[in-house]
């Protein structure tokens, strides 16, 4: 089963005013003060605007930075990431392949045996599914990360 991830107008009109800043705007959520940054659940997270499935608990862990961070993503393919030269310094820039949706940023900061990565994201840019609803709302695949 082949899944398109897009983003729809009618995705875009459900945001919150923060989901839309961030998602659609490029914005930064505060850190310490969103959904997910303490989140141990184990479970997939998804892009907000269009469902696809992006990280996974398995690869999360507790940066202390106040943001859900990984050390992947759920597939290579479900990220993108580009030059970020704002705030007057380069960083890479985190987007979802299908929506195009700003997720946050990736730095060379992560734990070594893991791979380096912190993929530093926006829990307004996420959507959580617990491990027990996966196959309720379609992402039973994912079911393996946790068996």
């Amino acid at each position: 089963m082949t899944t398109e991830y897009s983003a729809t107008p009618d995705a875009i009109a459900r945001l919150t005013p923060m989901q839309f800043k961030v998602t659609q705007k490029d914005g930064t959520e505060p850190p310490f003060r969103n959904e997910y940054h303490d989140n141990k659940a184990p479970g997939i997270y998804v892009d907000i605007v269009s469902g696809q499935p992006l990280f996974s608990s398995t690869d999360k862990f507790d940066s202390g930075t106040g943001w859900p961070s990984f050390t992947k993503p759920i597939s290579p393919n479900a990220v993108t990431t580009k030059s970020d030269r704002t705030l007057w310094m380069t960083r890479t820039e985190v987007r979802s392949t299908g929506a195009d949706s700003h997720l946050g940023h990736v730095f060379d900061d992560g734990p070594r045996e893991a791979g380096g990565q912190r993929y530093c994201m926006n829990s307004a840019s996420l959507r959580f599914v617990p491990v027990e609803d996966l196959e309720a709302e379609g992402y039973g695949e994912y079911r393996r990360l946790f068996d």
